[in-house]
């Protein structure tokens, strides 16, 4: 279970400055902990120790901080209950799906151990004219200098991670502001790191209300911002950055396409399907939110998809039964029932599910959903999916690039033409073969096009964006 109460963490010390921050259990909307909450003041002796500590940081060689994520591995393996546990409380994630986030957070920091070690450069032949002969380059990639980073409510385990991981491994200090609905995870992370000698002032993690937080955006001191969450935040941000390099991990409508050939792979095409649309009550950036169904295939998928919607259990995340628990709060549950409503109300049918109680939102499918209402144009981030018919592949993919977002596609297909025009046509950061968008293993490169954000993810890519490439020209003779 959570503490009473949670410290923040300023220059690898944690402060109980204040129990101003409460946070809920998301099935039971009582307040579960409490965290302290940082102001600018704060803030701003973080990013300046983080700054102060940019040297020893660079100096920091790269087996230690290897052993300090080797040591976080080990720490989360230990805590690994009691982490899921906390997950699946502040976020009203499904215990089963907690565990699995604890899992991939494991997965990242070993990733980023791995990477901590190959950090390399490259020898470049400059003699590509008489005049430069003689002369010979080197490269090798530097940190960048101290990061922001804002992470989402979704996942406050691995997306904090994401962030986190890289930044130890390319040798930069960060300060972290997690999201206030789900602090805790980053902060049982901040209490792990807490424990190694990572130079003074190398992370601090600072739970901040939203309008408090300018300075993770706007301070000049910070080289780069990392920013994973909504499309309209995110955008904003970034025009406020200023000079500083801008990497949004931002939001989409994923699409999942099913060919016509496959009538025999129905049964796991439908479970996938449910589990990319369903699993943790639909708040995935790359959860299935647009079906698209040959039309030889419609009737078969829609019969089956019907019947596993309708078999999802929904109740307390805490059941080991539960697959769809809470949405982050009854806020969020009133916005997409409302598109809902509006998208039924101009003709689309709700085929299985629809019930709405509190943040409870039933898994959810409909079709006729039309193309201009904001459940399909918009990203729904709940448990909705929508499905419709195609007859001609080549028009599919013209439907799934007719959006404003472009993270994740995923195509289930027996023909390797067909995946490779997939690969080749569509406007998005990655293609899944045979499985959901929502597929994500933590060392591919991640990330979208258009207002699905700018940069990848992944522990080598993260990386390259947290370093700078710096040149040295030798002329070996005169």
């Amino acid at each position: 279970m959570l503490k009473s109460t949670y410290p923040y963490y300023l220059a690898n010390e944690p402060v109980a400055a204040n129990t101003d921050l409460a946070v809920t259990d998301k099935f039971s909307g009582e307040v579960a902990t409490r965290v302290a909450l940082a102001d600018a003041e704060a803030i701003d002796k973080a990013i300046g120790l983080a700054v102060a500590a940019m040297p020893e940081m660079r100096a920091f060689p790269p087996f230690k901080r290897q052993a300090v994520l080797e040591h976080c591995v080990k720490r989360f393996r230990e805590r690994a209950d009691e982490m899921a546990m906390a997950l699946c409380i502040e976020a009203g994630k499904p215990i089963n799906d907690s565990r699995g986030e604890v899992t991939r957070l494991i997965d990242t920091f070993k990733v980023a151990a791995e990477e901590s070690v190959r950090i390399d450069g490259e020898i470049l032949n400059l003699e590509i004219s008489p005049r430069a002969k003689g002369y010979h380059g080197y490269v090798k990639r530097v940190p960048i200098g101290p990061c922001s980073f804002i992470s989402p409510f979704n996942f406050p385990l691995n997306l904090a991670a994401h962030k986190v991981a890289p930044a130890i491994a390319a040798g930069v200090p960060f300060v972290m502001k997690p999201a206030s609905r789900t602090p805790i995870g980053a902060l049982i992370i901040g209490e792990v790191l807490a424990e190694t000698d990572l130079p003074k002032g190398a992370f601090s993690i600072l739970p901040a209300h939203r309008d408090g937080a300018d300075l993770f955006t706007t301070d000049e001191r910070f080289k780069l911002l990392s920013f994973t969450g909504s499309p309209a935040v995110g955008w904003d941000l970034k025009a406020k950055a200023g000079k500083k390099k801008v990497i949004l991990e931002l939001g989409g409508n994923a699409a999942a396409i099913v060919d016509s050939d496959q009538g025999g792979n129905l049964d796991y095409v439908v479970d996938r399907l449910a589990f990319g649309a369903f699993y943790q009550s639909g708040q995935s950036c790359i959860g299935v939110q647009r079906i698209l169904v040959h039309a030889s295939l419609y009737d078969a998928v829609r019969e089956r998809l019907i019947v596993k919607t309708k078999s999802l259990r929904m109740g307390d995340p805490k059941d080991e039964k539960t697959f769809v628990g809470p949405m982050i709060s009854e806020s969020e549950s009133k916005r997409l029932a409302g598109w809902m409503e509006s998208a039924v109300a101009a003709g689309a049918k709700i085929i299985a599910g629809g019930k709405v109680e509190g943040a409870m939102f039933e898994a959810t499918l409909l079709e006729n959903v039309g193309r201009d209402s904001d459940l399909y144009r918009k990203e729904a981030f709940g448990p909705v999916a929508i499905l419709e018919k195609f007859d001609d592949f080549e028009d599919a993919l013209n439907t799934v690039n007719d959006s404003d977002f472009g993270l994740q596609a995923g195509i289930f297909t027996d023909s390797l033409a067909h995946a490779h025009e997939a690969w080749d046509s569509l406007e998005v950061g990655g293609v899944v073969i045979n499985d959901v968008p929502s597929f994500r293993v933590d060392n591919m490169p991640y990330g979208g096009v258009k207002d699905s954000g700018l940069g990848r993810e992944g522990i080598r890519y993260a990386i390259e964006d947290m370093t700078e490439t710096r040149l040295m020209v030798m002329r070996e003779t005169w």
